[in-house]
C-alpha cells in the first residue's frame, strides 16, 4: 500500500505570520512543508532565502522542509540550506553544469536530494540521474507563481516517470507542484505521484484542516 505526503506550500501562506502559518498547517495533518526558493533570474519572482528558513527551525517547526531551488545559483545556496534546517533540496538540472555532481553534492550534508522537471522538460535525463535520487519533482504549471491551473499534458508525464522509478528498484519519492487541489489529487495520485504540493488549495480554504481531510479522503479511496 502506497504512502502519500501532503506538502503544503508556504508560498502561498501569509508571509507576516509565516512560522504560525507553518505550525497550523502542519497542526492540519500536512505531512511536510514546501519551501519554493525563485530568485528572479530563473523565474520572474522573489521569495525566500536560507534565514527564512531558520527561523522556521528556530520558531519550532521539526517537520521536514523540502526546499525547491527555482534559481539559477544552486551550488553555492546548497551549504546554507542545509545548515539552514533543510531536509530535501531539489533543483532544475538547467540550472546547473554538472548535474550529477550537484546531486552528490546536496547528498553530503546527509540530505535528500532530487531534480524538478518542467512542464516541458524531457524525462530522458532521469536515465542517467535516477540511480542518485531520492526525489523527483514534476512540475504541472510553469515555476515562478502560485494560483496556476494544473496542465493536464503533465498526467502522461507523471506515469512515465513513475514507470522509470519502478525499473530502477530504487525508493524514491515522485512529487508534483503545481494546481494541486482536492478535485484533481486523486487523478494525480492514479497517475504515479506520491507526494503532493499544495498551496493556494489548502492556504486559500479558510480551513486548513478541512482540506487536508478532503485529500487524504481522495487518496484513502484509491487504496482500497
Amino acid at each position: 500500500m502506497k504512502d502519500y505526503t501532503i506538502a503544503p506550500s508556504l508560498l502561498a501562506a501569509d508571509f507576516a505570520r509565516l512560522g504560525e502559518e507553518a505550525a497550523m498547517v502542519l497542526a492540519a495533518g500536512a505531512d511536510m512543508l514546501h519551501f519554493d526558493v525563485m530568485d528572479n533570474h530563473y523565474v520572474p519572482n522573489l521569495t525566500f532565502g536560507p534565514l527564512v528558513c531558520r527561523a522556521l527551525r528556530n520558531f519550532g517547526i521539526t517537520a521536514p522542509i523540502d526546499v525547491h531551488l527555482m534559481t539559477t545559483s544552486v551550488d553555492s545556496l546548497i551549504p546554507l540550506f542545509a545548515e539552514a534546517g533543510a531536509s530535501i533540496i531539489t533543483f532544475h538540472p538547467d540550472a546547473v553544469i554538472h548535474i550529477d555532481r550537484t546531486i552528490s553534492y546536496i547528498k553530503s550534508f546527509g540530505i535528500k536530494a532530487g531534480l524538478v522537471l518542467n512542464p516541458a522538460t524531457p524525462t530522458g535525463i532521469l536515465e542517467y540521474t535516477i540511480a542518485s535520487c531520492d526525489i523527483i519533482l514534476c512540475m504541472s504549471v510553469n515555476p515562478g507563481f502560485g494560483g496556476q491551473a494544473f496542465i493536464p499534458y503533465v498526467l502522461d508525464k507523471i506515469t512515465r516517470v513513475r514507470e522509470l522509478i519502478e525499473k530502477s528498484g530504487r525508493s524514491v519519492m515522485l512529487e508534483v507542484d503545481g494546481g494541486i487541489s482536492t478535485s484533481n489529487i486523486g487523478q494525480v495520485a492514479q497517475a504515479g505521484a506520491d507526494t503532493f504540493v499544495a498551496g493556494s488549495a489548502i492556504f486559500g480554504s479558510g480551513d486548513y484542516a478541512a482540506t487536508i481531510s478532503a485529500m487524504r479522503h481522495s487518496l484513502d479511496f484509491l487504496k482500497r
